[in-house]
């Protein structure tokens, strides 16, 4: 058996240095790409640019459950995809370590028109498992998510929480390095809602890392160790999941 030498500091899976992000966005309203590309060749558009994520440096620990809140447009979906590989920052340095499964929204990677069976082996594939482990764990996937006869039934029948259920339960069946979720703990009941976090917490005894964005301030208390503050793409704390949570309340019971 493996054991951990508790005298060895903790290592880091996720680094980000000064990572930035900006777009351009057009000065005014356009209704349609044909207005847009006609104004464009006449050069009557006039950018602007928005800054999503500002210098941030962020460093995640192997094991963890990291939690990351914010108001809405704070940038917590900008970083999840800048972590995620989805998106290249403007500048900075990403280092990531493992391979990383990202829930950043509801029924991401899936396809309407297939059944929830068939999502399965697509998503599965897609996040590097063979056709043979996949089918062993079936199961398993279809008891997690609860879904029953359901999974032979095409996904524009489910409904967001069966999505969700699904995609969590594909997502979380093998151990992942490092699990990203985007608000995908806040659907479904509150028992199937436990469930997510038990699994969750068996993590702790592996080596994945996960990372939980919420604007459920329980969720983050009860599962994370540490937390980030993302406030107008900037990272104003970080440290103890309590600490930062009350620092985020104070500033918003001041606004």
């Amino acid at each position: 058996m493996m054991t951990m030498d508790m005298n060895q500091p903790p290592q880091d899976v996720i680094r980000l240095e000064k990572i930035s992000v900006r777009y351009r966005l057009p000065g005014e309203q356009i209704h349609t790409f044909k207005e847009y590309v006609i104004r464009l060749v006449q050069k009557q558009i006039q950018f602007k640019d928005f800054q999503a994520l500002k210098e941030v440096n962020l460093q995640i620990r192997k094991g963890e459950i990291f939690g990351i809140i914010g108001n809405n447009g704070a940038g917590k979906s900008t970083l999840l995809k800048v972590i995620s590989r989805v998106l290249v920052p403007t500048q900075g340095r990403v280092w990531i370590k493992g391979k990383v499964s990202p829930l950043l929204e509801l029924g991401a990677g899936f396809h309407p028109e297939l059944t929830g069976r068939e999502n399965v082996f697509l998503n599965g594939t897609i996040l590097g498992h063979s056709h043979r482990e996949i089918e062993e764990h079936m199961h398993e996937i279809i008891e997690f998510s609860e879904l029953g006869s359901f999974i032979d039934a095409s996904l524009r029948t489910y409904s967001s929480g069966m999505y969700a259920r699904l995609g969590f339960a594909v997502a979380t069946t093998w151990e992942p390095d490092i699990l990203i979720l985007d608000e995908v703990l806040s659907v479904g009941d509150e028992a199937f809602q436990r469930k997510c976090q038990m699994r969750m917490k068996g993590f702790r005894n592996g080596n994945a890392t996960s990372i939980l964005v919420s604007h459920s301030m329980e969720a983050v208390r009860s599962l994370c160790e540490r937390a980030a503050w993302l406030d107008h793409g900037t990272i104003r704390a970080v440290g103890p999941a309590d600490e930062v949570i009350a620092k985020y309340r104070q500033a918003q019971a001041g606004a």
